[in-house]
């Protein structure tokens, strides 16, 4: 497998000017993006923090010459092309061109990718000429920026933090060692390091608003068939590398549990899938680094495992604190890389032996080995997708499964239809308002903020609301409820994909009746 690891094609002696050239070269080229890119020019403070990172490289430029001239350091730079690098590039750069598709706003954010990659090759070569006298240049960046912007942007007022999250990770990546099977290598996986860091003090700083976090962990499932368009394009990496192994364990552990708790509960833990997307995404592309996961097969089935488990435990301490949820699969990997020599270490003793399926599946005279677990996979995603255990149908994205499930008592369903009916309100739905005052009342919250849901039901001309705050002042508790105006049906029936575009009242009220509106089943006259 060592050719399918690396090539190096071009290799030349460099001057010290010469090398300090190299990082004030992409330097330059991020100052032309401010002219050049619609989208780096919109705003003020994006156009700032590209000229902030620019200076960063042109100062770390100047203070490299100095030094290097100083001590005289004989320097060099290689083409160096791995195929891990350009494979997972091309895997991540065409599913956020589907992702786009459907959500113009990546198509946006391209652009600031560009001055991304620009800022990470520069400081890149900084940091290498600091460390060693050698730059390798190859498509290594791609994959860490694409994996960062697959789960965390800033908000243009707050743009020069995704600078110094990028830099973070290359910084990581440069200085934080270990000495594992006789070489010394990093120990983070350079894009989840960040933004597991970048997480955890958004989360205590309470500023998560700050990022378009919470969109992207949304928008993700906006594309039709998104889980098969990650289980397809990152086929190739799991036959070639052997990180199938990770991946079948946690989506197993995962769904395991997810079903377990619905059938125990009722309800569904993630809410609105088994494995929701942005995890399904992170257990491909975010936690399967070969150089910062386990050796051994068996260590990657308890890799696999213990992130799922992390990242089902931290959902449910998130959700607890009334954190944001979407930070659950980003926190877990660096604990995980630092676990990774004792996981190798266990996984050959004990029962923990018997944990490798490509030893199995050889054994069974399916060979070669690594392409039997992907088959294995690719059985297994089938099957999950089958039996709805992925795919864009599931009953929790939609509203009357969680309404059927608080009226049998279920509190937590209660506490997310008033999140559901919060935000259908602010969308322009009356009758959502409604609801939601209903919804509150039952809880037993606020009387101000139940009138209030009222009163703005009432204000849209729903006429439930109205009498609802009439009762509310005269102290009754039997509020009324109606059905949704014809003109609010896209707003309601929506779920967790993308924007309704349908139009026809009559397809309207088939797609309401397949979501669990039951009411709407008899067609638009009916309800006349």
């Amino acid at each position: 497998m060592a050719g399918l690891k690396e090539s190096r094609t071009i290799s030349r002696q460099l001057s010290t000017a010469q090398a300090a050239v190299i990082p004030v070269g992409f330097a330059a080229a991020l100052v032309a993006t401010t002219r050049l890119l619609p989208q780096v020019g919109a705003h003020a403070t994006i156009t700032a923090s590209f000229y902030g990172a620019a200076a960063v490289l042109g100062m770390g430029a100047l203070v490299f010459f100095v030094a290097a001239t100083r001590s005289g350091r004989d320097l060099s730079w290689e083409v160096m092309i791995k195929t891990p690098h350009w494979l997972q590039m091309l895997a991540q750069g065409s599913l956020m061109v589907y992702w786009g598709w459907f959500l113009p706003a990546v198509y946006g954010n391209m652009q600031l990718i560009v001055g991304q990659l620009l800022f990470a090759y520069g400081f890149d070569a900084l940091l290498q000429f600091v460390r060693g006298n050698r730059y390798k240049l190859g498509f290594g960046p791609f994959p860490i920026l694409f994996s960062i912007n697959f789960f965390l942007w800033f908000r243009p007022e707050f743009y020069y933090w995704q600078f110094v999250v990028i830099a973070l990770g290359f910084a990581a990546k440069a200085f934080i060692h270990w000495e594992r099977d006789g070489r010394t290598r990093h120990i983070f996986n350079p894009s989840s390091f960040p933004l597991s860091v970048f997480s955890l003090v958004l989360i205590l700083t309470g500023t998560t608003g700050a990022t378009f976090g919470q969109e992207i962990a949304q928008s993700l499932f906006n594309p039709p068939h998104i889980y098969l368009a990650v289980f397809l394009v990152t086929l190739p990496a799991q036959i070639l590398f052997g990180v199938a192994t990770m991946t079948i364990a946690a989506v197993t552990t995962a769904f395991a549990f997810s079903a377990g708790f619905y059938a125990l509960t009722g309800a569904y833990f993630f809410r609105d899938a088994y494995i929701p997307i942005a995890v399904f995404l992170g257990m491909h592309l975010l936690f399967t680094d070969p150089a910062t996961s386990p050796r051994t097969e068996q260590g990657r089935v308890i890799f696999g495992v213990l992130y799922a488990s992390f990242t089902i435990a931290l959902a449910g301490i998130l959700e607890f604190a009334g954190a944001p949820t979407f930070y659950d699969k980003l926190l877990p990997i660096p604990i995980l890389n630092l676990m990774v020599r004792r996981i190798d270490a266990v996984a050959v003793t004990g029962v923990f032996r018997h944990l490798e399926p490509a030893r199995l599946l050889g054994a069974l005279g399916l060979a070669p080995a690594r392409l039997a677990t992907a088959g294995l996979w690719a059985l297994m995603f089938v099957g999950l997708g089958t039996s709805g255990g992925v795919g864009d149908s599931h009953p929790g994205q939609y509203l009357p499964f969680w309404q059927e499930a608080c009226a049998e008592g279920n509190n937590r369903a209660c506490e997310y239809v008033a999140d559901v009916e919060t935000v259908y309100c602010e969308r322009g739905s009356s009758w959502a308002c409604n609801e939601l005052g209903v919804t509150l009342s039952s809880l037993g919250g606020d009387p101000t903020i139940v009138r209030a849901a009222f009163d703005q039901a009432c204000a849209m001309d729903f006429g439930p609301g109205c009498e609802n705050s009439l009762r509310l002042t005269t102290r009754q508790s039997d509020f009324v409820h109606g059905n949704p105006p014809d003109d609010e049906l896209r707003i309601v029936i929506r779920g967790s994909k993308g924007p309704i575009t349908e139009t026809d009242i009559g397809a309207l009220y088939s797609l309401a009746c397949e979501r669990g509106w039951t009411a709407h089943c008899a067609g638009p006259m009916a309800s006349m």
